[in-house]
C-alpha cells in the first residue's frame, strides 16, 4: 500500500488545474478515437457535480453563519460597506449578462439539448416565494440558496446576541462543522479531473469540437465583461475618492500579480492591506476595512463569471433564459457570493446552485472546467481590485495627513 500511495503522490501534489488540463486531454483523446461509443462517460461528471451539489448549501450556510459572527463591523460603517458590496455585486452580474446577451458566445453549438428545458413561474415574484422557506430542511434538499442564506442570516444573528460564554461556544461549533465539510469537499474536488474527463470524452464523441470554439468565444466575452467590470472600478474610484486610479493600480501591482498567480483574495489580502497603506497613502481603517471585509465578501469577479457561465451553457444546450430567469440568474448569484471566500474552488461550489435556480444540468460545470483555471485568476484580480475600491470610497475624497508614495 506504501508503494500505491508513492506512485500517486506526485498526482496529489499536482496542482488542480493541471490535473484538469491533463484529465481535458485524455478526454479530447478518448472522444476522438473512440466516438458516440463513449457516451456512458457522461455519468462520471453526473455523479461528482451532484455530490458538489448535495454539499454546497450546507457550506454556504456554514460560510454566512461564521462570517455573520465573527464580522466586528457596526453602525453606520457596516451599512456603507455593505451597501458598496451590493452595488459593486450587481454591477458585475449584469454586465456579465449583457456581454453573454450580446456576444452570445455559445449559440450555434448545437450540444445535446437535456429532455426537460428549464422551466421556471412566469413572474419574478412567484419565483422569490419559492425560495422563502416553509421547512427548515427543504432549501437543502431543493438547492435553493436564497431559502438558505435567509435561513443562515437569522442562524447568524441569533447567534451574535447569545451571551459571552454561548456565543464562543456556537463559533467552535460552526467552525467545527465548516472544517469537516471542507475535509469532505477536498475529497469530491480531487476527483474533478476525472468528471472533466468524462464529460469532455462524452461530448468530443458525441459532438465533435464545436463546443470547444464556443468556449474560445466565451473566454473572450468574459475578458472583455472583466475589462468592463475594471473600468467601472477605476472611474468609481476617480469619482469618489482622492485616489488617482493610476496611482491606485502602480501601487498595488503586486497584490495584483499575486491575486492572479494564486487565484486567491484571501492569500493575496495582506499584501493588498500594506500596499493600500504604505503605497497608496488610504487611512490604516480604510484599507483594513477594504482588504479584509472585501476578501471575505467581495467576490464581483466570480459572481458575474457564475451568471456568464449560466447564460453560456444554456446557449449551448439552445435553451433560452427569459428576463424572469435571468433575474433569478442575478439574484442567487449575489445571494451565492456571500461569504463564500472562505471556500476553496468557491466558483465551482455556488456554480452548482445558480445553475440548480434555473433548472440547468450541473453537469456541464465539468466543461466550463477546462477553463476555469485560467478564468479564476482573472477574475480573483478584479476581485481584488473590488476590494481596492470600496477601501479607497471609504476613505472618501479628502486625503489623510501623512501623504503615501503613490499620491497623485
Amino acid at each position: 500500500m506504501a508503494g500505491a500511495g508513492g506512485r500517486f503522490a506526485w498526482w496529489a501534489s499536482t496542482p488542480l488545474y493541471v490535473r484538469i488540463l491533463i484529465g481535458m486531454a485524455l478526454g479530447v483523446a478518448v472522444g476522438w478515437t473512440c466516438g458516440p461509443i463513449v457516451r456512458p462517460l457522461d455519468w462520471i461528471a453526473q455523479i461528482v457535480l451532484r455530490i458538489l451539489g448535495a454539499l454546497a448549501p450546507m457550506l454556504i450556510l456554514l460560510a454566512v453563519v461564521q462570517a455573520i459572527m465573527t464580522a466586528e463591523i457596526r453602525g453606520r460603517v457596516a451599512l456603507k460597506i455593505a451597501g458598496l458590496l451590493l452595488i459593486n455585486t450587481t454591477v458585475a452580474i449584469l454586465v456579465g449578462l449583457l456581454v453573454a446577451n450580446v456576444l452570445r458566445p455559445g449559440a450555434g453549438a448545437n450540444l445535446h439539448r437535456p429532455a426537460h428545458a428549464p422551466a421556471l413561474h412566469s413572474d419574478l415574484v412567484s419565483q422569490l416565494l419559492e425560495n422563502v422557506p416553509d421547512s427548515m430542511v427543504k432549501p437543502f434538499v431543493d438547492n435553493r440558496v436564497l431559502g438558505v442564506v435567509l435561513i443562515a442570516l437569522a442562524l447568524g444573528i441569533a447567534c451574535r446576541r447569545l451571551a459571552v460564554e454561548q456565543r464562543r461556544f456556537a463559533e467552535q461549533v460552526v467552525g467545527l462543522g465548516f472544517s469537516v465539510i471542507l475535509e469532505i469537499l477536498s475529497w469530491i474536488i480531487a476527483l474533478v479531473p476525472l468528471a472533466v474527463f468524462g464529460k469532455v470524452a462524452s461530448i468530443v464523441g458525441q459532438s465533435g469540437f464545436g463546443s470547444f470554439v464556443a468556449l474560445g468565444k466565451f473566454v473572450g466575452a468574459v475578458l472583455c465583461a472583466l475589462l468592463l467590470q475594471t473600468i467601472y472600478y477605476l472611474v468609481r474610484i476617480r469619482t469618489g475618492s482622492w485616489v488617482r486610479p493610476l496611482s491606485l493600480l502602480r501601487g498595488t501591482r503586486d497584490a495584483l500579480v499575486m491575486a492572479f498567480s494564486t487565484g486567491s483574495s484571501t492569500v493575496t489580502m495582506p499584501i493588498t492591506y500594506e500596499r493600500l497603506q504604505s503605497r497608496v497613502g488610504l487611512r490604516e481603517q480604510s484599507a483594513s476595512l477594504g482588504a479584509l471585509v472585501g476578501s471575505n465578501f467581495n467576490n464581483d469577479g466570480t459572481a458575474l463569471y457564475e451568471a456568464m457561465a449560466a447564460l453560456f451553457i444554456a446557449q449551448l444546450l439552445g435553451v433560452q433564459l427569459s428576463l424572469t430567469q435571468q433575474a433569478v440568474v442575478v439574484l442567487t448569484s449575489i445571494v451565492a457570493s456571500v461569504g463564500a471566500a472562505g471556500i476553496p474552488e468557491a466558483g465551482l461550489v455556488t456554480m452548482t446552485l445558480v445553475f440548480s435556480a434555473v433548472h440547468l444540468p450541473i453537469e456541464y460545470i465539468a466543461l466550463l472546467l477546462t477553463v476555469d483555471w485560467f478564468l479564476d485568476r482573472c477574475r480573483t484580480a478584479i476581485n481584488v481590485i473590488g476590494d481596492m475600491t470600496v477601501a479607497c470610497l471609504l476613505d472618501g475624497k479628502s486625503r489623510a495627513e501623512a501623504p503615501g508614495e503613490a499620491s497623485g
